[in-house]
């Protein structure tokens, strides 16, 4: 098999157990004969652009713990396999613009943060926060239970079309509901291929809808463009869900809509995190919270690992890589 000259692996011993357990790891260490493992544990930029500069490695394997990489990389560095997410706070643009290789795990936890939006909004339809406070504080029964609705059959519209959005719809798809998208990527053509319709604006998105799902990029664009009136539109017993980032909806106005208790609410992701102990969202039985673990679960972080390895081997034997970081996907990105 074609190996990589030389690869430093930046691993702490927690992203090593979970990303590469047992043999993923030993798979690892066999792509380079100068394979190196470094603990980034305690490392300042200053200490590991030293150890960088020492190892100059062809590859180098990042991860979480990685601190930045420095201005001037390596001679030998062409390539970083980033095993998780965003590396806008590892590498600049414009390195990536005079030609650093970078990948990270594109789509591969795609499908868990669908998952955690299938499940704030199963969890909204059939008011499970209010059963937890009348079940287990109250010792109540059923009451309230003519406002419990089933995902079958309801109008779903979803604000965002990347990879997250596009597995939701397919988690939803046996449940024939009728659902429209706002998003610039998403137009006539799309439409006809997949048989949803187009929402020309967030103002029916909201307003047409019994289940609204956050899915949007944060970007200047969207930053902040979900206000008051649009969850003012939500009809009375309607859902919002949002697993992508606070900070597309103007929070404030969304919990003083909430406190009023007529729309259900389901959140994974916070303005401030963690969610202080005070923090009013804390005891409302609209809403469902859970304390940003949309994706990867903890069994599912072998998925990045194998991603990673995948195009660590693609790139030993001079094959495409998938998930490669463009200027314009480090300037959308989270």
């Amino acid at each position: 098999m074609p190996a990589i000259a030389s690869l430093l692996a930046v691993l702490n011993p927690y992203e090593r157990e979970n990303f590469f357990p047992g043999d993923l790891f030993a798979t690892l260490e066999k792509l380079s004969p100068e394979f190196r493992l470094l603990d980034p544990t305690g490392l300042s930029p200053g200490d590991f652009a030293r150890e960088l500069t020492a190892t100059n490695p062809e590859v180098l394997l990042a991860c979480w713990q990685t601190p930045p990489l420095p201005a001037a990389l390596p001679p030998r560095l062409r390539y970083m396999c980033y095993v998780t997410g965003s590396v806008r706070r590892l590498v600049t643009r414009a390195q990536i613009e005079q030609g650093f290789l970078v990948t990270n795990w594109g789509r591969t936890i795609s499908r868990t943060v669908a998952e955690c939006a299938l499940f704030h909004t199963l969890a909204g339809l059939r008011r499970a926060t209010h059963w937890t406070f009348t079940l287990h504080q109250e010792g109540g029964w059923r009451d309230g239970f003519d406002q419990v609705r089933s995902l079958f059959g309801r109008k779903v519209g979803v604000h965002g079309y990347g990879s997250v959005a596009r597995e939701f719809l397919q988690l939803i798809a046996p449940f024939g509901c009728r659902v429209s998208v706002h998003a610039p990527d998403f137009d006539a053509a799309e439409a006809a291929r997949t048989g949803h319709a187009v929402c020309a604006s967030l103002d029916a998105l909201f307003g047409e809808n019994d289940v609204i799902v956050e899915l949007a990029p944060l970007n200047p664009v969207t930053t902040g463009s979900v206000t008051e009136r649009h969850f003012r539109l939500i009809r009375p017993g309607g859902v919002f869900v949002n697993v992508a980032r606070a900070a597309i909806t103007d929070e404030a106005a969304l919990l003083r809509v909430a406190q009023e208790g007529q729309i259900r609410v389901g959140l994974d992701v916070m303005v401030q995190e963690p969610l202080p102990p005070d923090s009013p969202w804390r005891g409302l039985r609209n809403v469902s919270l859970t304390p940003h673990i949309a994706g990867p679960t903890l069994d599912r972080y072998v998925d990045a690992g194998d991603h990673a390895l995948r195009n660590l081997r693609a790139y030993a034997a001079g094959e495409p890589l998938t998930a490669i970081v463009t200027p314009a996907g480090y300037d959308a990105a989270t």
